[in-house]
């Protein structure tokens, strides 16, 4: 008897010496919270000064990093002598986490304010904020409770991380806080006080969703030189951006107002967003000619050539890659064209989707970045009957030989290339693909591409994610001078062809990130301006239900906080450009 007593004293003693699994926020229902998404590891509860213990609010990544070291992991953290947790006020931060605010892709609404932020958090969410409560997985909410204070019930739903873009899909109007690096093409980045963390000029210090993270050792400390940490998830030297733009020809009415008002007047609104890019692509569809005539804006035929001084306008956007998919680049015959090649080399401009040969023009640019190795290849779809292709011996735009672009695509993605694929497909004036058009460029994407883009689009079309890729099937014009276009059936097309994308997509660390999308619309027949607020929520709104993203059509109207004054262009040609 006396043996079964000692035996249930010593049981009770050793249960009693187990800490105490981390509380649930008030927050949260017990019920309702599911597993945390990052399973800890079995710990040991017998002290170990050569152990580590980790906080049950360091994310995924950070926790993943710190187990490779081999460590035995306790259960306490008085049970180990090295310790991760989160940084003291006044300790020094070994890790710096970005955490980003996402939604669902095809949400209109571009970011928030901080204290907008913590009103949601609160539970007093304000009318530009979602009404779903936001998600964000377990070690997340830790993270942000100990720094806010525990959310408002029924403000914060735990999701494992996993699942969270799933889940915020599904709810339509869900918005999510994640790590940086769970970033993924289908989710939007949304700006904090104007900050986002896909953006070159991205300042941690004036933003309020990280986390700085400490390792302290126990005295007298074991451990000499401790272990090291990455330092941050988001490393500048590792990004790489790239803006890609629809059509540019520096022809008739645009040219003539570049001679009117400067060579670089088309550009001087919008071209910030090229300039500050990595990498800025234009798709030049004209060729440069020593012999180009004076432009006439009333031209009626279809042969086109831009004069040499128009180069400063590539040059003074920080163009890096030129796209020679387009229609007119031998209209002046093949010396204009080689002329035009040569020049692009004398200037730097490295070209793709065109050459002085079939062999060249097939060949694809291979870029590298921060580490990013980037390859652009495209082609003109058209037939050759009326658009002419590189020969043999003979400059033009590649033609499209699917095998042959199917097995590049997958060769450069072996060699470790992110694959950006585009065309000069038909032309539309329809919001819609044509069916062909969706299955040429839905091949490229199942070969590997992670872009696939439009840039014979006159008028905007839709886009779509398809096994891994991002598909945007028309961008509209860049630098065109299309103010308005009459279609066969009478129906006059006006913002729908003067409303362009220049779309910038973000590369990180051999990834892919994702795309944020930037508008402007036409104005004078040259100059691309940065859309209005209500300009920017209508448009995306058309073509995100256009793209069969219902959520978006589902969207309240927009009502504009401050009245702002609309810019105002003087338009001195008497010629209507058709």
């Amino acid at each position: 008897m006396s043996r079964i007593v000692a035996c249930a004293v010593l049981f009770l003693l050793l249960v009693s010496c187990v800490p105490a699994a981390p509380p649930i926020p008030p927050s949260i229902e017990a019920s309702d919270v599911p597993p945390t998404s990052t399973p800890v590891p079995t710990a040991s509860a017998t002290p170990s000064p050569r152990a580590l213990w980790i906080a049950p609010l360091v994310p995924a990544a950070l926790r993943s990093e710190t187990e490779a070291w081999g460590l035995p992991l306790a259960a306490a953290p008085e049970l180990a002598a090295l310790r991760l947790d989160l940084a003291a006020d006044d300790a020094e931060v070994n890790a710096l986490w970005i955490y980003a605010l996402v939604a669902p892709f095809p949400t209109l609404a571009d970011g928030v304010s901080a204290d907008e932020l913590r009103q949601a958090w609160a539970g007093t969410p304000p009318a530009a904020f979602s009404e779903s409560p936001l998600l964000m997985d377990d070690s997340t909410l830790r993270v942000l409770a100990a720094q806010w204070g525990q959310p408002a019930p029924g403000s914060v739903r735990t999701v494992p991380e996993e699942d969270l873009l799933s889940a915020a899909w599904s709810a339509s109007s869900a918005w999510a806080v994640i790590p940086f690096e769970s970033i993924v093409p289908e989710w939007k980045v949304l700006t904090v006080d104007g900050q986002s963390p896909l953006r070159k000029d991205f300042d941690p210090a004036a933003y309020p969703l990280k986390a700085g993270f400490a390792l302290t050792c126990a005295s007298p400390c074991p451990f000499s030189p401790l272990p090291t940490l990455s330092g941050s998830n988001r490393d500048a030297s590792k990004l790489t951006t790239l803006v890609m733009t629809g059509v540019t020809a520096m022809v008739r009415s645009t040219a003539y107002m570049m001679e009117n008002k400067g060579v670089t007047y088309p550009g001087h609104l919008i071209g910030d967003w090229l300039r500050q890019a990595d990498l800025a692509h234009i798709s030049n569809e004209v060729s440069f000619f020593s012999r180009c005539p004076y432009p006439n804006p009333g031209q009626r035929n279809l042969i086109f050539c831009s004069r040499q001084s128009y180069m400063d306008l590539l040059l003074d956007v920080g163009a890096d890659v030129i796209e020679l998919t387009g229609d007119h680049l031998i209209d002046y015959g093949h010396e204009a064209m080689l002329e035009s090649l040569d020049f692009y080399r004398q200037n730097g401009l490295g070209y793709y989707g065109g050459g002085a040969n079939l062999q060249e023009a097939q060949q694809p640019l291979l870029l590298e970045h921060n580490g990013n190795r980037i390859a652009f290849i495209g082609c003109n779809a058209k037939p050759d009957k009326y658009y002419p292709k590189a020969g043999e011996r003979l400059p033009g735009p590649a033609p499209c030989d699917f095998d042959y672009l199917s097995a590049e695509i997958e060769r450069l993605r072996q060699d470790g290339y992110l694959v950006v694929a585009t065309f000069s497909w038909h032309e539309s004036y329809d919001i819609y693909p044509h069916p062909l058009q969706v299955r040429d460029f839905r091949r490229l994407a199942e070969s590997g591409a992670v872009i696939v883009n439009g840039s014979q689009a006159h008028r905007p079309q839709t886009m779509e994610f398809y096994q891994g890729a991002f598909i945007h099937y028309g961008l509209g014009n860049l630098f065109f001078d299309q103010m308005y276009y009459n279609r066969p059936d009478g129906v006059v097309l006006d913002k729908e062809v003067r409303s362009e994308f220049l779309d910038r997509h973000v590369f990180y660390d051999g990834r892919y990130l994702g795309v944020e999308l930037l508008t402007a619309m036409l104005e004078d027949y040259a100059t691309p301006r940065p859309m209005t607020a209500g300009e920017r929520f209508d448009f995306l709104r058309e073509i995100f239900v256009a793209s069969g993203w219902e959520s978006a059509a589902a969207a309240p109207t927009f009502t504009p906080t401050v009245t702002s004054t609309p810019l105002l262009f003087d338009a001195p040609v008497s010629t209507p450009v058709p």
